[in-house]
């Protein structure tokens, strides 16, 4: 009962690094200071909680964990996470910061949910099915954001058609404003690429530890980062080269359709994913 409820705790904190990954990287494409300030303070509750079960095996043991693989991911979890904060306070230096946590949350991650750490085997095959479920959550959230993000993409370049004819109308009311469906699209993509890459971290650890073949040539693993790759270049076109309207918009539309071809097609071509 007491190995469940930690488990629970464990759980419960890969999941608050995520959410701490995820406005990182918003901070990151924005500079936005109250979003650095939520990613901090998710990432210090991180850092206490992982504090407070690393001296407790200190404690327990009389000697300081590292001694085993499973002891070595938590103590280097750690300390990603604790340089990661000092960085956070010393330095402006959000491109270090994010992929350090990106790491750190691979590393939290192995540590929970791999196999040969619990000594209940029930436990063990719960917890790798808890994080299949995780993984495609996390997936179909991105899909999801990606999806209305797709939406206002169209409606874009309607409203920007509609305006370049100039056919006024209640139609044209009803759309919105270009500047607002642009953003919209913008932040949907910045919510959506980061939990994707989570998303991908997770399924991949689950596939190394439950497949006994598991291939990254894998049609649909390929395909899956291709989206993020194709998403995270729509960003990056937006942000460093500052390009936006219409152009964007297509591009992001063009996204959107290799997303839908990864899922339905490569779904059905992949050797083990079979929910697709």
């Amino acid at each position: 009962m007491v190995e469940m409820n930690v488990t629970r705790l464990h759980e419960f904190i890969v999941i608050i690094y995520a959410l701490s990954v995820l406005f990182y990287f918003i901070d990151f494409l924005q500079n936005n200071r109250k979003v650095n300030a939520i990613a901090f303070w998710l990432l210090a509750f991180v850092w206490v909680i992982q504090t407070f079960f690393l001296l407790l095996r200190v404690i327990e043991t009389g000697r300081f964990p590292i001694l085993s693989m499973f002891e070595g991911l938590y103590f280097y979890a750690w300390v990603l996470i604790t340089l990661s904060l000092v960085l956070n306070k010393l330095l402006r230096m959000d491109f270090i910061i994010f992929f350090t946590n990106v790491i750190g949350f691979f590393i939290m991650a192995l540590h929970t949910f791999a196999p040969g750490q619990h000594e209940s085997s029930i436990l063990t095959g719960q917890l790798i099915s808890e994080l299949l479920m995780i993984h495609i959550t996390m997936a179909i959230l991105s899909y999801g954001a990606f999806s209305l993000s797709f939406v206002f993409s169209i409606l874009y370049v309607i409203q920007y058609d509609l305006l370049k004819k100039k056919k006024w109308g209640k139609r044209l009311l009803r759309i919105g404003d270009l500047s607002k469906l642009d953003h919209m699209s913008y932040v949907l993509n910045v919510i959506g690429v980061p939990i994707l890459l989570l998303s991908l971290i997770l399924g991949v650890l689950w596939a190394f530890i439950t497949l006994s073949e598991f291939r990254l040539y894998d049609v649909k693993v390929l395909g899956s980062f291709f989206v993020l790759l194709i998403f995270s270049w729509n960003l990056y076109k937006r942000v460093v080269h500052k390009v936006q309207g219409k152009t964007i918009a297509l591009w992001n539309i063009a996204a959107f359709l290799v997303l839908l071809i990864n899922f339905f097609l490569f779904g059905s071509l992949s050797q083990f994913h079979f929910w697709s």
